[in-house]
């Protein structure tokens, strides 16, 4: 990493500057600050939790000081403690300093030389977790219920494990074998197919969450979350079926932004938790997540002789370049190299 010269930190707290494209926050606390611009540039609520921590983090790192008093010496001794002390990944690296970054540009509208001299620590390419095909039936055979769906939609369909839970009915396209994913990584729709075999049992799937539905309407509950303004553009369609959830949660919950108490979908958390049971019954000993169905999705796409351009817009990829590094698994994979120990043994 980089040294920074070190910067002077002011005696009082800096006060942000005036910027044309960034409106006066009406927050007073840092954290809430940093809430508000997250939510004003429409950043995912992941992203404002990861971000939030990262800050908090930073903080309570340097004793609670004021981040208007401290600089880049501040923000280089913090990261060096997550490499050296914590040994963090790159990408955890790289994560909690495009946080801090955030902060103090677009928060504290601050524009120090600094900012610009702080290098991102490098990446290195790492191969994705893939199972074969075998492992993929054993896995799927430890699931059930709406578990055993959800593992089966993700590696018949390629999305991720977000894409899946904030499915609403509307994406459900039978007629057509369609599948509509909104606002994926990087807020952009597309199109996947939807496999046969999963029809019976998404038909199955909406059948209860209809009587979920039901019962939320003859309550009278909040409804559903709905995205952006839509809410208040048209107020009744969180109540109504298009827009309820495939996987809806079994109970309601408070929502951390509104404080409404409404239906959500299916926490992530518990299918993780019902996924890594299902490994561990298989006695699959590679590190699989349910991410790494999508990385089987790929793998075994290509493996059938499917065109990598195909594999790109299905998984959703900016570049194919992303979609790339699936081939490097089936030359290194597969009997796609003979090793010479095997032509030494048969002679």
């Amino acid at each position: 990493m980089p040294v920074v010269p070190p910067v002077a930190a002011p005696r009082k707290y800096l006060r942000p500057r005036s910027s044309p494209d960034l409106p006066p926050l009406r927050a007073t606390r840092v954290l809430d600050q940093l809430r508000e611009r997250l939510r004003l540039m429409h950043y995912s609520p992941r992203t404002e939790e990861t971000y939030v921590y990262w800050v908090r983090a930073f903080i309570r790192f340097h004793r609670l000081r004021h981040p208007g008093e401290m600089g880049g010496p501040e923000v280089e001794a913090f990261l060096t403690h997550l490499a050296n002390d914590r040994s963090v990944a790159p990408s955890t690296h790289s994560q909690a300093l495009s946080a801090l970054l955030f902060f103090y540009t677009k928060v504290l509208r601050h524009d120090l030389p600094w900012l610009q001299e702080i290098g991102h620590p490098q990446r290195h390419r790492r191969l994705p977790v893939v199972l074969s095909v075998d492992e993929v039936r054993f896995l799927l055979a430890g699931l059930q219920g709406e578990h055993r769906l959800l593992a089966r939609l993700l590696y018949g369909t390629g999305l991720r494990i977000s894409e899946a839970l904030q499915l609403r009915v509307k994406d459900l396209d039978f007629a057509q074998r369609a599948l509509i994913v909104r606002e994926g990584k990087g807020a952009k729709d597309r199109v996947v197919m939807l496999p046969h075999s999963l029809v019976p049992e998404l038909r199955h799937q909406l059948g209860s969450a209809r009587l979920v539905w039901a019962a939320d309407v003859e309550a009278g509950t909040a409804g559903v979350e709905m995205p952006h303004a839509l809410e208040r553009k048209y107020p009744r369609a969180g109540q109504s079926w298009p827009w309820f959830w495939v996987f809806p949660q079994d109970h309601h919950s408070t929502d951390p932004r509104s404080g409404v108490v409404r239906r959500h979908h299916l926490y992530d958390q518990t299918f993780q938790r019902a996924f890594k049971r299902a490994v561990h019954a298989a006695g699959i000993a590679k590190p699989a997540t349910p991410h790494t169905l999508r990385h089987c999705f790929a793998t075994h796409l290509l493996q059938s002789g499917s065109d990598i351009r195909t594999v790109q817009e299905l998984l959703g990829h900016a570049d194919v370049a992303t979609t790339m590094i699936y081939t490097h698994v089936l030359k290194l994979g597969g009997g796609a190299v003979r090793s010479p120990l095997d032509s030494l043994a048969e002679g």
